[in-house]
C-alpha cells in the first residue's frame, strides 16, 4: 500500500487529528494488511459501502483507487449492476457516470505510470507482449537510454535477451504498482515501488505486472558493444498463473 497523505493534504489544518487517523490508521494500518485481504478486495468492499450510502465524491475516489488495484472497467460495471438490486436503482444510475469518467483514456494516463506518466500504447513492440503495455520515452542521457514502461494487470513481455559482446544489459527501476521479474532457471522475483533490478547482458528473462495490479518501471539501457534484443517465446498462462 502506497503511503496515504490525502487526509493531511485536505484536512491537515482544519482537523489534524482526523487527518492523522485517516492516513496513519485507516490506510497505514488497516489497508496495509495485504496478508489478510488484498488491496483489490478491499477496494471492492469499500466501493460497495460507499455506493450503499450514496457518498459519490468518495465513491469516485475509490473507483480511482480500485483501478490502481486492478479492478477493470467491466468489473466495476458488474459491481454496480449487482449493487443496484440491494442499494437502490437511482444510486446505480449515479455511479455509472463515475465509472465512465474514471475509466476514460485520459484518466488512465493520469492515474498510471508513476511520476512520469504512462505515455502511449506500445504498438511497435505489441507482438512481444501479452496484454496492453504503454511506453513513454524519457530521453538519452550521456548515451544511456531511459524509458518508462507501464503494464496493465496480467500484462508481461516475452522471454528475451539483451545481447552484447561487451558491457550492456538493463536496469529496471520500479515506480508504480507491483510486478514480476524472472531469469531463466530461477524463481520469479516480486517487485514493488522502489525496487531496482539489474539484468545482465545475455541472460534470458521476462518481466511484467501482477495479475491484480498495474505496474510501471523505468528501463535503463546500459551501453555496450554490438547490442541487440532477441525476443523469444511467450510466458504462457500456465506458468504465469502459478506465481
Amino acid at each position: 500500500m502506497i503511503k496515504q497523505t490525502a487526509g493531511r493534504e485536505n484536512l491537515g489544518n482544519l482537523a489534524p487529528k482526523f487527518a492523522e487517523l485517516n492516513d496513519d490508521v485507516l490506510f497505514g494500518e488497516i489497508w496495509s494488511r495485504e496478508d489478510k485481504l488484498s488491496l483489490r478486495d478491499r477496494s471492492m468492499i469499500t466501493i460497495s459501502a460507499l455506493m450503499a450510502q450514496g457518498l459519490y465524491p468518495q465513491l469516485k475516489s475509490h473507483f480511482i483507487m480500485g483501478k490502481k488495484h486492478g479492478i477493470t472497467k467491466e468489473e466495476a460495471v458488474e459491481i454496480v449492476t449487482q449493487l443496484a438490486f440491494y442499494t437502490g436503482w437511482p444510486k446505480a444510475w449515479s455511479a455509472f457516470p463515475l465509472i465512465n469518467e474514471v475509466y476514460s483514456d485520459d484518466n488512465i494516463k493520469q492515474i498510471h505510470g508513476g511520476a512520469f506518466g504512462m505515455g502511449e500504447p506500445n504498438v511497435n513492440f505489441a507482438k512481444y507482449f501479452i496484454g496492453n503495455s504503454y511506453l513513454k520515452m524519457l530521453g538519452n542521457i550521456g548515451g544511456v537510454g531511459l524509458a518508462n514502461v507501464t503494464f496493465e494487470p496480467r500484462c508481461r513481455n516475452n522471454w528475451h535477451i539483451h545481447k552484447s559482446s561487451k558491457g550492456g544489459g538493463q536496469i529496471l527501476i520500479c515506480v508504480e504498482g507491483e510486478g514480476w521479474y524472472q531469469e531463466e532457471g530461477k524463481n520469479a522475483q516480486s517487485l514493488k515501488v522502489g525496487d531496482i533490478v539489474f539484468i545482465p547482458a545475455n541472460v534470458k528473462h521476462w518481466h511484467g505486472a501482477k495479475k491484480d495490479s498495474w505496474f510501471s518501471h523505468i528501463a535503463v539501457e546500459i551501453p555496450g558493444e554490438n547490442t541487440s534484443n532477441e525476443w523469444l517465446e511467450e510466458v504462457k498462462d500456465e506458468e504465469y498463473d502459478k506465481l
